[in-house]
């Protein structure tokens, strides 16, 4: 509660206490007494912030109006005020007239003050700010260290979390206890006063209001440069739920393309139900415009595939304009392999990322590796010194991982085994069950035959992968080799016997070399209740392996890569490099006629373009020309061509493309994120504050929010 009187000149506390009475919540009393204070700043206060933020003394009301118990009575109005000569009517509004005169002159925070008289400014602590303006200094106050907590990526509940026992602050509490320290007397105030502990549910509120906060600003500029594409990633858990992570990839009003993280939205529930509550959530809780959207790109574990692809169909069902596209993050090869629902393509990529993780443990490990390689490649050192340098790399994320996984494969075995060994005593035990874990897996027949299936059915498209998150000469060339991917990819497939058995011989032939017992899995066996013997591994890999990878590449290469999609790729045949090269021939108008809906002026785009066409036609002596998307929209003269820029930056949205060198950093940021946090302190709001750091906190417009949405909270005690 305040602890000082509203009212002009009063000294209410310096010559006796006096009872504090709020101002009355109807309007009509509170426009009274504001009438009869006679003070500039509460009339454009509400009755409900005057009830809550302000009071006024006993001395300012008859005595025959206060009880006996300091109580006021109901209609009580003030009527005693100590104002010396109180100008009337006209010279009241001259005189406010002359006073914001000189308040303009101020800064900010000056005009915040409260008026006082040349008596009181002598008073050194007499409260120079109403309570409301108090409140909001103290939550900003607050939203200052939760941003700085945020944008570090510190949780803000660390370490000293656990009440029971008090020895350790909070990472927020003990930020707080700095600033006061330091002399925010904001926050030292409200803590003296009050004794206030920065209690978990209002640390929860201010991470909400956060939460709010940025990605209302993110959906804003995103609604400001017009069309946009959305995009999901690998489910994550947090606080033993599992969420979706969403993302957004627009085209800025400078023409450089953008990637934005905007949150997380729960994936509990099943099949259309939870695909209409996700639309529902993006739709009306984020208020994104659907109707802008013109793709969408989804990257899921086989777990939860089924229902990432249920949720895409009723997104394209719902926008049509929305077309399923490949996301550029990740290489296609390991998409299509991510989807696949088989314990052995499984167990691969799970063994990827743990002989990944493995590797960054030590550049020793690395120096064991190269070990391993020359002992398996003697006399061929061409061929030993490419491996080894591709093993210095992340080269499990590369369009070819499965080709160089086989070929070093002995070479990985021997390795882990020396480290697991540990003869010499260099490694610790983490490292050497690190090793064992990964020797497990790679001696294990259903891995080496998955792996070698992948390679060789994905060795098909890992070309194609590549050219499509080239530049836009790839990417064209990519769009009229699909048809032959697909010819070899159903050629494969029809004759699936044929090309199973040269795949299990070279899966037995490693095997053999590497002495791994050639057998069905166990877990098949004892599921279906079988002897051993009782069905050839052959026959058992070829059913549950080979026949469904290559139907799922070839289902998903279809959906994937669409005719629409291909028609707008094609419509980087707009890129200046690729016009000076192909000058001969005619501009390619029907692979632009796909964007007649979304252009400023379709009846002018076959002009305009023609015009474009000319201009890129010929190059002058040492003249270079851009040959990507994102040189081409920073051309200085694209502006002079409307429709080209329109489709250029449509194009641009596309998941598909490679971002430009700097416009994947909240993709980076966000893996980084989920690597580092510990699972105990992760959050779904404080990871979208942390991502985002560059957006920038407007703290003020938080307070705003904060105080709108949790009203009472300034009132509410806080306990820990």
């Amino acid at each position: 509660m305040q602890n000082h009187c509203a009212a002009p000149n009063c000294t209410s506390g310096k010559s006796g206490p006096q009872p504090l009475f709020r101002f009355p919540q109807d309007p009509a009393r509170s426009k009274k007494w504001v009438e009869k204070c006679q003070k500039q700043d509460l009339l454009d206060k509400s009755p409900g912030q005057l009830y809550r933020f302000y009071r006024l003394c006993g001395k300012h009301f008859e005595t025959s109006l206060v009880d006996s118990g300091a109580v006021l009575k109901d209609d009580a109005i003030p009527t005693i005020f100590d104002v010396p000569n109180q100008p009337q009517n006209g010279q009241v509004k001259r005189s406010k007239e002359t006073l914001q005169t000189k308040e303009d002159e101020k800064d900010n925070k000056e005009r915040k003050k409260m008026k006082t008289s040349p008596a009181d400014l002598t008073n050194t602590d007499v409260h120079t700010l109403p309570e409301e303006e108090q409140y909001k200094e103290y939550l900003k106050s607050l939203f200052e260290v939760l941003a700085l907590l945020g944008g570090q990526s510190i949780a803000p509940t660390g370490p000293g979390n656990d009440k029971q026992d008090g020895l350790v602050l909070s990472n927020f509490q003990a930020l707080l206890e700095y600033r006061m320290n330091c002399g925010d007397e904001a926050v030292k105030k409200r803590h003296d006063v009050n004794k206030e502990c920065f209690s978990p549910a209002l640390l929860n509120q201010l991470i909400d209001v956060c939460e709010k906060c940025i990605r209302s600003k993110l959906v804003e500029e995103v609604k400001q440069n017009g069309y946009f594409s959305l995009l999901t990633d690998d489910l994550v858990k947090i606080s033993g739920e599992w969420y979706l992570p969403f993302f957004l990839r627009y085209v800025d009003q400078s023409n450089c393309q953008q990637e934005r993280f905007v949150g997380f939205l729960s994936f509990e529930g099943d099949g259309d139900a939870l695909a209409e509550t996700l639309l529902s959530k993006i739709t009306e809780k984020w208020g994104l415009d659907m109707e802008q959207c013109r793709g969408q790109a989804h990257s899921c574990s086989a777990t939860h595939f089924g229902k990432i692809k249920t949720f895409a169909a009723k997104l394209t069902e719902r926008f049509p304009t929305a077309l399923l596209t490949q996301r550029s993050t990740r290489t296609l090869n390991l998409s299509l392999a991510n989807g696949m629902a088989l314990s052995g393509v499984q167990l691969v990529l799970s063994t990827l990322k743990k002989i990944e993780s493995f590797f960054g443990q030590s550049p020793l490990l690395v120096v064991e590796m190269e070990h391993a390689i020359s002992i398996f490649y003697p006399g061929k050192e061409e061929k030993a010194k490419e491996l080894k340098e591709i093993c210095g790399t992340s080269w499990s994320g590369r369009h070819d991982a499965f080709e160089v996984m086989v070929e070093i494969l002995e070479a990985l075995l021997l390795c882990v085994d020396s480290v697991h060994d540990n003869e010499d005593m260099r490694w610790n035990d983490r490292i050497t069950h690190n090793a064992l874990e990964i020797s497990k897996a790679l001696a294990d027949f259903e891995f080496i035959m998955a792996l070698v299936v992948l390679k060789n059915t994905l060795t098909l498209t890992h070309a194609f992968g590549k050219n499509m998150q080239g530049q836009a000469a790839d990417v064209q060339f990519a769009t009229t080799s699909l048809k032959a991917v697909l010819h070899t990819l159903k050629e494969v497939s029809d004759n699936i016997d044929v090309y199973h058995e040269f795949w299990n011989d070279e899966a037995v032939n490693l095997a053999t070399a590497m002495e791994v017992p050639i057998k069905v899995p166990r877990s098949f066996l004892r599921k279906h209740q079988l002897e051993s013997g009782a069905i050839r591994p052959e026959s058992y890999y070829k059913e549950h392996l080979s026949v469904p990878v290559v139907k799922h590449v070839i289902r998903e290469m279809t959906d994937i890569f669409s005719e629409d999609h291909l028609n707008i790729l094609r419509g980087l045949s707009l890129v200046p490099a690729l016009i000076e090269k192909r000058k001969s021939m005619k501009p390619e108008e029907e692979s632009i006629h796909v964007f007649q809906k979304d252009i400023p002026n379709a009846g002018t785009l076959s002009a305009e373009m023609h015009c474009w066409w000319v201009k890129w036609s010929k190059k002058g002596k040492g003249e270079t020309f851009p040959s990507n998307l994102h040189e081409t929209l920073q051309l200085p003269d694209v502006k002079f061509f409307p429709n080209m820029l329109a489709i250029l930056r449509l194009i641009g949205v596309l998941p598909t493309l490679a971002l430009a060198d700097g416009c994947d950093v909240a993709y980076k940021r966000f893996k980084m994120y989920m690597e580092n946090t510990p699972d105990q302190f992760r959050s779904k709001s404080l990871a979208l504050l942390n991502v985002n750091y560059d957006v920038g906190c407007d703290v003020d417009s938080m307070v705003d929010v904060y105080m709108k949405t949790y009203p009472d909270s300034e009132d509410a005690s806080c306990d820990m």
